[in-house]
C-alpha cells in the first residue's frame, strides 16, 4: 500500500471516529461539519541547491481549526509524509487540545524528506526555506501558528525554525514563541523531552487505579508488576518505558523497524538502549529472544500494549492476534477503525491518541507561555517559597522538640523549580482530563474510551464556537 493510501486510511478512521461521537451528540450538523473540516492546507514546492544541483521538496502545512488561536502542531520529516495524513495529524490536534484544556486550535506540518539522506547543512537549508515559505503565506507566528517537533525532527530544527522567524520579525518581542519543542538553551522549558512518555505514563497509571476499568479487565489496581510491550524506541516510547518501570510495571517485550524481542522475566531499559547504539539493534540482545518479525512484537501476550510508532500499525489484519488487555495509543492513530471494532469486541480497553499522547502539547503549552511571559518558571518565587517551608520547619522543631536533619531540612523546604512546575502541571492535567472522559462517558452511557473523548471535546469546541456566536 503507498503513503497515500496510508494517509487517506488514517483520515478515513479519523472521521469514522468523529461521526460516530457525533452522532451521540445533539449539535447541529452544520456546526459539526464546521468542526470537522480543515480550514485551511498550505501545499508548497521549493528548490534547494545539492551536490547533485537542484532537488524540489515537498511540503505541506495545514490548519484544522481557528475555534482557537494560535493552532498548534508538529512537523514530521519523511518520506512517507503526504497531504491526507498531515490534514488527519492536524484534526487530531485540535481534539487532543480540546481534550486537556489547552487553548490552541489544531495543525500539522510536514517535509517530504527522508533525514537520513541529507547532511545537516542541507536539511538546515530545508527547514529554513520551509519556515521562510511558512512566514510568507502567515502560517507561523507566535499568535497564529506555533509548530512543534514531530516524527524526524527535534530541538535542532526547531532552533532554525525559530531563528529564521526572529530574522524576519526582529521587532517581535516574543519571536521565540513562534515555535516549541527548542533546547533550553534557545527558550525551550526543562520537562519538553520527556513530556509526552510522562504524560503517556501519567494518564495510563490514572486509569489502572480505577477499579471499574481493572475490573472489567480483570487485574489488580496499579502498574506494579503489570507486564507491557513497546513498539517504538523513540522519544516517546523510550520515557513512556522508563516511567512504567520507574512504576514497578515489567518490560516484556520491545519491537523496531529492525525486528522485535521478547524476555518475559523483564528487559533492563538502559542496557537494551546502549546495545542498540552499539549495534544499530535491538535484536540479539542478551537473555531476550528474537521473534520473527517486528509484527510478532505487537501480538505479544500482555497487559498493556503500547504502539509508540506511527499510524496504522494495528489493523483488521493483525488484530484478531492482539493479546494485551489494553492498548495505550502513544503514537497517533495506530489502531485503524476496523482494527477498533474487532478489539473492543474482544473486551480490550483502548486508552485514545488524542488523550493520553496529550503530554507533548500540554507542555509545548507551557512552553509557549514561557516565551510571551519572558521569565523562566519558578524563578520568581523558588526561593521565597523555600524560606517559608524553612520558618515553618523551624516552629515545627520547636514545638515538638525534634530537630530535622540537614537532609530533611534541605527536602521539606526546597522550592519548586521549573521542571517540577512542569511535571505538576501536566500530572494535574493528565488527571483531570481523565476524569472529564470518564464523567462524559458515564453522561452519555458509552462504554467506548475513545468515543467519550472524542464527544467531550467536539462538546468543548461546540460551546467555543456558540459562545462567538456563529452558531445559536
Amino acid at each position: 500500500m503507498s503513503s497515500n493510501d496510508d494517509g487517506r486510511k488514517f483520515l478515513a478512521s479519523v472521521d469514522h471516529y468523529f461521526n460516530k461521537a457525533a452522532a451521540v451528540t445533539k449539535h447541529p450538523e452544520g456546526l459539526l461539519n464546521q468542526i470537522r473540516v480543515c480550514n485551511a492546507v498550505y501545499s508548497m514546492q521549493f528548490p534547494i541547491r545539492t551536490e547533485n544541483g537542484y532537488e524540489v521538496i515537498k511540503a505541506w502545512r495545514a490548519q484544522h481549526s481557528h475555534h482557537k488561536l494560535p493552532v498548534k502542531g508538529g512537523i514530521r520529516y519523511s518520506d512517507d509524509a503526504n497531504e491526507d495524513e498531515v490534514v488527519a495529524l492536524a484534526t487530531l490536534m485540535t481534539y487532543k487540545c480540546a481534550i486537556v484544556d489547552v487553548p490552541f486550535g489544531g495543525a500539522k506540518g510536514a517535509i517530504k524528506v527522508n533525514v537520513k539522506n541529507y547532511s545537516v547543512e542541507q536539511l538546515e537549508r530545508i527547514t529554513r526555506r520551509y519556515t521562510a515559505e511558512l512566514i510568507k503565506k502567515n502560517f507561523i507566528g507566535p499568535a497564529l501558528d506555533v509548530p512543534a517537533p514531530d516524527y524526524g525532527s527535534g530541538p535542532r530544527e526547531m532552533a532554525w525554525i525559530a531563528d529564521t522567524y526572529q530574522a524576519f520579525h526582529p521587532e517581535q518581542i516574543d519571536a521565540l514563541g513562534c515555535v516549541t519543542g527548542k533546547s533550553v538553551g534557545q527558550g525551550g522549558i526543562r520537562g519538553r523531552k520527556e513530556a509526552t512518555g510522562l504524560g503517556v505514563f501519567y494518564g495510563t497509571r490514572e486509569i489502572c487505579n480505577d477499579p471499574d476499568d481493572m475490573k472489567k479487565l480483570g487485574l489488580p489496581l496499579g502498574l506494579e508488576g503489570k507486564k507491557f510491550v513497546v513498539q517504538g524506541l523513540g522519544n516517546v516510547g523510550y520515557h513512556a518505558a522508563k516511567f512504567f518501570i520507574e512504576d514497578g510495571a515489567i518490560l516484556v517485550g520491545v519491537s523496531e523497524y529492525e525486528g522485535a524481542i521478547s524476555k518475559p522475566d523483564g528487559i533492563d531499559l538502559e542496557d537494551l538502549m546502549a546495545h542498540r547504539k552499539e549495534t544499530g539493534s535491538i535484536l540479539g540482545f542478551a537473555g531476550a529472544a528474537d521473534l520473527e518479525n517486528r509484527e510478532a512484537g505487537l501480538e505479544m501476550e500482555c497487559d498493556i500494549l503500547i504502539p509508540a510508532a506511527l499510524e496504522n500499525q494495528i489493523t483488521s489484519d493483525n488484530a484478531p492476534r492482539i493479546n494485551a488487555k489494553m492498548i495505550v495509543e502513544a503514537a497517533n492513530g495506530p489502531v485503524t477503525a476496523a482494527a477498533e471494532d474487532i478489539l473492543l469486541q474482544k473486551g480490550i480497553l483502548i486508552v485514545p491518541d488524542l488523550y493520553i499522547n496529550a503530554g507533548g502539547v500540554t507542555v509545548s503549552y507551557f512552553e509557549w507561555l514561557k516565551n510571551l511571559s519572558r521569565v523562566r518558571f519558578g524563578r520568581i518565587e523558588k526561593r521565597f517559597e523555600q524560606s517559608a517551608y524553612d520558618r515553618i520547619l523551624t516552629l515545627v522543631e520547636k514545638e515538638t522538640g525534634r530537630p530535622l536533619t540537614p537532609e530533611e531540612r534541605s527536602m521539606a523546604a526546597r522550592g519548586a523549580d521549573e521542571s517540577d512546575l512542569v511535571y505538576s502541571g501536566l500530572e494535574e492535567t493528565m488527571i483531570s482530563a481523565n476524569a472529564q472522559i470518564h464523567e462524559t462517558a458515564r453522561q452519555y452511557g458509552l462504554d467506548n474510551m475513545r468515543t467519550a473523548a472524542f464527544v467531550n471535546s467536539i462538546d468543548k469546541i461546540a460551546v467555543s464556537y456558540m459562545e462567538l456566536g456563529i452558531f445559536p
